[in-house]
């Protein structure tokens, strides 16, 4: 298990001062980031050898999100490691122990040149000691369109360069940020209040991504985005609609 202590800032903030979403999923990422800086299979390592960790999915179980000032621990738990996959659990904790958030991610460790999957080795492995997964309802990794869901189109967004991570591509994080506008934009126009509610709901909420293929800077997406009860799914499409992730949203009981 490796965390640190952190306190929200004004700048991670919406307009009534709770932590954004989007911010959440930006402090895991550090968490695994500053990790993977201990070495020894630090970036800088991996990029030497030509590797990088490319995200599969996501799972995140939001309780309740923290308020400007409110101090937290944000922690990860790498809990297996296998072939050239790693599975990685993320938590929010206040001072006091409240779990604010939890959440799951598959990782494969690639050949960036070939493209191709790179075996784990003995310097990932020392990086990466593991512990036992967290209590959470394990959700499954892939996304499917809901059968008989009501489809609408949010306007195309063009990848520029403040979408790019370190490996050129659009970051994960971004991909999850994209459809939360794309969300808020259906739901405003098509006067959906279920979803307009969903979409700035601060507790109680689950957000699941699924990453089928890189977006890199010029690539154009285009939300689709389907309603059914109250499950919200978004296929973020190239131009043969073919997704380049999918992002769902919906309400759940407290973890």
């Amino acid at each position: 298990m490796y965390s640190f202590d952190s306190r929200i800032r004004y700048t991670e903030t919406d307009i009534e001062q709770y932590l954004t979403f989007e911010s959440l999923i930006d402090y895991f990422q550090d968490c695994s980031t500053f990790q993977t800086q201990e070495g020894p299979a630090t970036i800088e390592e991996m990029s030497r050898k030509g590797q990088a960790w490319v995200i599969n999915c996501w799972q995140v179980v939001v309780n309740r999100l923290p308020r400007l000032g409110e101090r937290v621990t944000i922690g990860t738990v790498p809990y297996d490691l296998k072939g050239f996959i790693g599975l990685r659990n993320f938590y929010m904790d206040t001072d006091e122990g409240e779990r604010l958030s939890v959440a799951n991610s598959v990782w494969s460790l690639i050949n960036l040149e070939k493209g191709s999957p790179a075996r784990i080795d003995d310097l990932v492995v020392q990086t990466y000691p593991l512990d036992e997964k967290l209590p959470m309802d394990y959700a499954p990794r892939k996304i499917s369109v809901p059968e008989g869901a009501a489809i609408y189109e949010a306007d195309r967004k063009k990848v520029g360069k403040h979408h790019l991570d370190s490996n050129n591509h659009v970051n994960n994080g971004q991909h999850i940020r994209i459809a939360l506008q794309a969300f808020g934009q259906v739901a405003e126009r098509e006067g959906i209040d279920a979803l307009k509610a969903l979409s700035v709901s601060r507790e109680n909420i689950q957000i699941r991504a699924e990453y089928r293929q890189q977006a890199y800077l010029g690539d154009e997406i285009s939300p689709v985005i389907y309603v059914k009860d109250n499950e919200y799914t978004a296929f973020l499409n190239d131009s043969n609609n073919k997704p380049y992730s999918i992002v769902e949203i919906k309400r759940i009981e407290k973890c």
